[in-house]
């Protein structure tokens, strides 16, 4: 993908702005009692939370495999963000992957409330380096 620096920053800006979107809706999910739908959301935010930072050097994964091998190879491995990220990342896409596909109920209160705090936790790592980046 080929953009000028202030398209990078302005797409980076709108899927930022997504990633919180869906965050509040993470949240709001829990407190009404929807888990399953509270860590589909924290996941989704972390993902554009992740493509909101990964723009900014001109990539677009198509995949979500790619978003984390782009992650950890631009921004994990030169020390930008720390390894937890793509820990964390794999775990919230493991449950997403549970209550979007499984058959069987196998996530509770607690895994939705640990996936709104990695996400939380994630997302202001990202935006800190977001904002070095940008600048």
């Amino acid at each position: 993908m080929t953009l000028e620096k202030q398209d990078k920053n302005a797409l980076s800006d709108v899927r930022m702005a997504k990633a919180l979107e869906f965050f509040e809706d993470a949240r709001a999910n829990l407190r009404e009692g929807r888990h399953k739908t509270a860590i589909n959301r924290s996941y989704y935010a972390t993902l554009s939370a992740v493509r909101a930072i990964l723009i900014l050097e001109g990539l677009n994964p198509e995949t979500h495999e790619g978003v984390v091998t782009m992650l950890s190879l631009r921004f994990i491995k030169p020390g930008f963000l720390p390894v937890d990220i793509v820990k964390s990342f794999k775990v919230l896409l493991s449950r997403r992957s549970d209550v979007d596909y499984g058959d069987f109920d196998t996530i509770g209160e607690s895994d939705a409330a640990d996936s709104i705090k990695l996400t939380g936790e994630i997302i202001e790592l990202i935006e800190t380096a977001r904002r070095n980046f940008m600048a």
